[in-house]
């Protein structure tokens, strides 16, 4: 599984990019520099990402540098998967 690019599908799906995420690398900045990514979009993207992907995600996992960028998502996402 390309990790990246199910993430990347993720958040252009929950946030209606419009294929925006295709242009989006590991530096790209999440929380605060996307508009569509509010605090509802977060509780949307966090199911997505569990139904999606097979993964639980506990309200104790997450912090502020979560959202932060794609980077971070996905090294995220990735230690679930693992886990």
């Amino acid at each position: 599984m390309d990790i990246e690019r199910e993430v990347k599908a993720i958040l252009d799906e929950v946030l209606s990019l419009g294929g925006r995420s295709s242009s989006f690398t590991r530096a790209t900045h999440l929380l605060g520099a996307i508009p569509e990514l509010d605090s509802m979009a977060v509780v949307s993207l966090i199911t997505a990402l569990e139904e999606r992907l097979g993964i639980t995600i506990d309200d104790d996992d997450i912090d502020g540098g979560t959202f932060e960028s794609v980077g971070s998502l996905i090294d995220f996402v990735s230690g679930k998967i693992a886990a």
